[in-house]
């Protein structure tokens, strides 16, 4: 006995040893692909403006010093330590954070959250207060401040798109620099741009393809290039200059910007560098965890890094006279090729990693309603995140295309790249203090001080990069502002056409009162109206209705609801109830998502859809939902959470005659019926099409059972999408921006946007659109 538990403690800690050390390992190729590939550039952008030459041993120490204390106060101090974790149910990133406060305050962009959706598993609260701060009852009470979060998180947002033509851009043509060493000066540009555009056609090209395939090779690529770069920096210390290391002093960053200042402040834009790469330790932290993204960090990742600059900073202390101070010119000779070919893939790889990051962070914008609907190509069935957007993916390359042969250098590519990363920091940094005070319940003085620390010296990054605006760092600014004009256009018109059903929406006995004035009649099927309301009846239908007097024999209202959290459970994701009494056969259904979570564009929607409804209505009758039952507001019809409140009714669901052709018991079934026990089929005398597959042995009424046949035969029937296609007009007197917001830029997005991904799958003739403008 003894032995064996002993063998079973060896065990379970040999795993808890084990996992996080896998998961760093994992983590090389998808976190930290952008910061090891930024020693390619920084020497060479950080002395492009102002030190043509390096001269002296203070200007070469000036820098590492700046770059060792960055390293260590950003991605070390700042990201490691204190913002990983701020994570939102194991998910990073911009709008993990403004998730958050979104919980925590009401700031959501649209108000139809409702009690129930707090009882969510993965709606965690955090340590809970007695009572509202003074910060917490100021946000909710001035609209001015809740604008003004959702737009920091939207530049934060914009600024990672825009690192997402950048980045590939700038790591590409870095490595493609490498064979300026082996042709002649004014061959340069006929070679590195023509072969970093090729390289860029065929990353790009790649996504399409998906890069699960090769995935597995992403962590030994940048573990052996941070291996290389860190024994090369090792060599180049112990053979040029093996003092480097008291450059470690801040005393050198005083005599740096003492001696030059001018120029040591425009050098701090090239300086920043070192650092990009950061916000992706956390933006990825949903793929891992947090302690295998500070062990690889801490233990590996940095103290390689260090090396290699320091490694760069002794050559270039003995070589004074150099034209060139990239990368290349550090490299042993016989080893530049080797380091040429391993440099060329780590850049595609950390290229990879930031378009997958801008993929996922349009997506959850999207889920925010910020931005238009797109779609989305799951392009691995076992890991979680890897998506393709084509559109999005064409797009970036053109713009990334534009850049590389734009600017042809990597001096306005660093100052580009440098403006937008260090936008990034700041937005987090400001989140990340109202977490502190909101989420965390901490001190406002701790929340004042992590801003002002970090926040002056991003502050004084962010300066030096405002400096070099007309030599590339206008274009994230740029990007950013057409990319905020979208998102923010797209959410103002979502927010205004929700407030307009909001008011106009009308109850459903209004609805069935006009039956006999209009002579409204009930056809056969299944009705599905989306709507963004979550009680009451929308606009569109009433005006569907009153032009055409006749609607199905089962309506459902659809509401597709983003809840601020990552991830709801699938067994926590349908709120059912009745809208009207239960002759009217009518029911509104609430499918719940997370920003993260994959909306499926498959026919499975429509059966999880009906199931959803079955078992509403078998679990009303035998009264088993009582516990789940919460009011939606005053007035309005109670809804239940489904799937989740007995394991009788659990595997309810609707098969398709294929799905069932072995089961004897079905093939002779000729009859509308229902039979009781365990796997029996329920079906209809027209068509064996569908069937309810009923496990366990529910006792149903009269009542239910034909509530059960008329659902069946409306299916059976088949299901009509009655698709509202709504023009948002600004009212009469709206000012000169609201008018261009809503009635053309809002207008062209909703006109070229995708649709709902459920209505794809239906036929065309299945699909009716109901036009109406509104006018807010």
């Amino acid at each position: 006995m003894y032995k064996g538990g002993a063998r079973h403690d060896f065990r379970r800690r040999w795993k808890s040893w084990t996992r996080p050390l896998t998961l760093a390992y994992q983590s090389l190729g998808v976190v930290y692909g952008d910061l090891s590939t930024s020693p390619l550039y920084v020497y060479k952008t950080a002395f492009a403006d102002g030190f043509h030459h390096v001269d002296s041993l203070e200007e070469i120490y000036g820098v590492l010093s700046f770059i060792f204390w960055t390293l260590t106060l950003i991605p070390l101090l700042k990201y490691v330590f204190i913002v990983l974790k701020a994570d939102d149910n194991g998910e990073g990133g911009t709008f993990a954070l403004y998730s958050l406060l979104c919980r925590h305050v009401s700031v959501c962009s649209l108000p139809n959250t409702q009690p129930v959706d707090v009882e969510l598993s993965a709606y965690k609260e955090g340590t809970p207060s007695s009572s509202k701060s003074r910060l917490q009852t100021t946000l909710e009470k001035h609209m001015g401040l809740r604008k003004f979060l959702l737009i920091l998180a939207l530049v934060g947002a914009c600024m990672v798109i825009g690192d997402g033509v950048l980045t590939p851009a700038i790591c590409v043509f870095s490595a493609v620099s490498g064979l300026e060493l082996s042709t002649a000066k004014e061959h340069h540009q006929y070679i590195e741009v023509p072969a970093a555009c090729l390289i860029l056609v065929f990353l790009f090209a790649l996504q399409h393809y998906g890069t699960h395939r090769v995935a597995f090779l992403f962590a030994p690529i940048v573990m052996a290039w941070l291996i290389c770069i860190s024994t090369i920096g090792l060599y180049n210390i112990v053979r040029w200059n093996p003092h480097v290391f008291k450059a470690i002093s801040p005393y050198y960053m005083y005599i740096f910007m003492k001696k030059s200042p001018k120029a040591g402040w425009m050098t701090l834009g090239g300086i920043l560098l070192c650092g990009t790469g950061s916000e992706a330790m956390f933006a990825d932290l949903g793929h891992f965890s947090q302690s295998s993204i500070k062990v690889a960090f801490t233990f590996f990742v940095y103290p390689s890094l260090i090396l290699a600059y320091m490694g760069q900073a002794a050559y270039l202390s003995q070589h004074h006279t150099i034209e060139d101070v990239g990368f290349y010119v550090s490299v042993p000779g016989k080893l530049r090729w080797p380091i040429f070919v391993i440099a060329m893939l780590a850049a595609v790889v950390g290229s990879q990693a930031v378009i997958t990051g801008t993929f996922s962070i349009i997506k959850q914008c999207s889920s925010w309603h910020c931005f238009p609907p797109v779609k989305v190509v799951h392009t691995s069935s076992r890991i979680h995140g890897r998506i393709y957007i084509p559109e999005i993916n064409w797009i970036l390359m053109v713009l990334c295309l534009a850049i590389t042969i734009g600017f042809r250098d990597t001096k306005n590519l660093g100052n580009a790249a440098g403006l937008a990363f260090i936008t990034v920091m700041l937005v987090t940094t400001c989140l990340m203090s109202l977490v502190i005070v909101l989420c965390w319940n901490r001190s406002v003085l701790l929340a004042v001080g992590f801003l002002l620390f970090f926040g002056l010296i991003e502050a004084l990054y962010f300066s030096a990069c405002l400096m070099k605006f007309f030599q590339g760092a206008w274009v994230p600014v740029a990007l950013s502002f057409i990319l905020l004009v979208t998102m923010y256009s797209w959410n103002y018109g979502t927010r205004k056409k929700y407030a307009y059903d909001v008011q106009n929406k009308v109850s459903i006995d209004r609805i069935l009162s006009l039956t006999e004035d209009l002579g409204i009649v009930r056809v056969r099927g299944i009705g599905l109206i989306q709507t963004e309301l979550v009680s009451g009846v929308p606009a569109i239908f009433s005006h569907f209705v009153t032009n055409v007097p006749a609607f199905h024999q089962v309506l459902i209202f659809l509401c597709i609801k983003n809840v601020p959290v990552p991830r709801v459970h699938s067994e926590e994701r349908f709120l059912v109830g009745r809208v009207g009494s239960k002759d009217h056969r009518i029911y509104r259904c609430i499918a719940r998502y997370g920003y993260c979570d994959h909306h499926k564009d498959d026919h499975d929607f429509e059966k999880n859809l009906v199931s959803s409804i079955v078992e509403f209505i078998c679990g009303e009758n035998q009264d088993l939902g009582h516990d789940m039952k919460r009011q939606v507001g005053k007035d309005e019809e109670t809804m239940m959470v489904v799937g989740s409140f007995t394991s009788n009714l659990e595997n309810i669901r609707i098969c398709d005659e294929e799905e069932e052709e072995a089961n004897d018991t079905a093939d002779n079934m000729t009859e509308t019926s229902l039979k009781l026990g365990e796997g029996e089929l329920y079906s209809s005398e027209k068509s064996n099409k569908a069937k309810i597959v009923l496990p366990g042995s529910p006792e149903l009424d009269d009542a239910a059972e034909e509530e059960l046949s008329d659902l069946i035969e409306a299916r059976e029937a088949g299901l009509a999408f009655i698709l509202g296609n709504v023009y948002v007009r600004a009212k009469s007197g709206s000012g000169l921006i609201k008018r261009i917001g809503l009635n053309y830029v809002y207008d062209f997005l909703r006109r070229n946007s995708r649709g709902p991904s459920y209505a794809l799958n239906l036929p065309h003739a299945s699909t009716l659109e109901v036009g109406m403008v509104y006018n807010v």
